[in-house]
């Protein structure tokens, strides 16, 4: 059973700006009744300011996808268009003070229909995310969405894909396809990082850099197999690690320490030196 907080169990409960908007300037249709979750968003537009004056919607979908629905909509009333489109799934998430990873997807959900609508005030083509092929059948979900989820939120693992869109949740004969968009995500992402002039880092740069590599490209990996690992300090060129879970007594232990090093060698400095406390 998921956990949900006070804030989502009430605005299920007690949504606001359920509905339609009367003679609306902009609507938004996303998802589908059939794969188990549907968003109509209406919206109030004034035409001399893009401010959103009024925005209501109809959701089909579990207690996550309503509250997410009302938190969307009372993110962006009263911002201009472009403004509201800085507003990210995570921020709606973040509105209801957390959903569980397996209900992000009906944050992306909410942010999609804020998308659809503006481009129909706009008279633009819809977003990207519905063009593409379609990986998940069960779900209709295609490669763009999930690429494009992917780099937005940082995922690394089949499951967190699950998680933000459903691919990979019903039948699992898109799964392997789903690895394989993962793997050249990030294999683009390392190659852009690769063929950026290199700079001279500041100590906090160096830190933050590390930091965001392990997150990004080592942990993932060993958390896979039930392992992980921990920045103890950095000194100089000097990382200093604790290898967590499954990989603290690991024969296998000095290989991954060098692997962990190669990685930060090549993204952030080619002089860093990994050591295990």
């Amino acid at each position: 059973m998921w956990e949900y907080t006070d804030k989502v169990k009430d605005l299920f409960l007690h949504p606001k700006n359920a509905g339609e908007v009367e003679n609306p300037d902009a609507v938004g249709e996303v998802g589908s009744i059939v794969c188990g979750d549907a968003l109509k968003l209406t919206l109030k537009i004034d035409k001399e300011t893009n401010r959103i004056t009024d925005a209501k919607f109809k959701t089909f979908g579990c207690a996550s996808a309503i509250a997410s629905s009302t938190a969307m909509t009372e993110l962006i009333k009263g911002k201009t268009l472009d403004e509201a489109l800085n507003i990210t799934n995570q921020d709606i998430a973040d509105f209801l003070g957390g959903l569980p990873r397996e209900k992000m997807h009906c944050s992306v959900m909410g942010y999609e229909a804020l998308e659809a609508a503006v481009a129909n005030y706009r008279g633009e083509k819809p977003c990207e995310v519905d063009e593409g092929e379609i990986v998940c059948l069960c779900f209709g979900v295609t490669d763009q969405k999930i690429r494009r989820v992917i780099r937005e939120n940082n995922l690394h693992t089949v499951e967190d894909i699950t998680n933000y869109t459903k691919a990979g949740g019903g039948c699992g004969g898109c799964i392997s396809d789903i690895e394989d968009i993962l793997k050249e995500v990030w294999s683009e992402k390392v190659t852009e990082e690769a063929v950026k002039p290199k700079r001279k880092l500041t100590n906090i740069q160096k830190i933050a850099l590390i930091q965001e590599t392990i997150e990004r490209e080592i942990r993932p990996l060993l958390q896979a197999d039930n392992g992980d690992i921990e920045l103890i300090d950095v000194d100089g060129n000097r990382v200093i690690i604790s290898l967590r879970g499954t990989c603290t007594g690991c024969l296998m232990a000095d290989v991954t320490v060098k692997n962990i090093e190669k990685k930060l060698k090549e993204l952030v400095n080619e002089e860093i030196i990994v050591e295990v406390e």
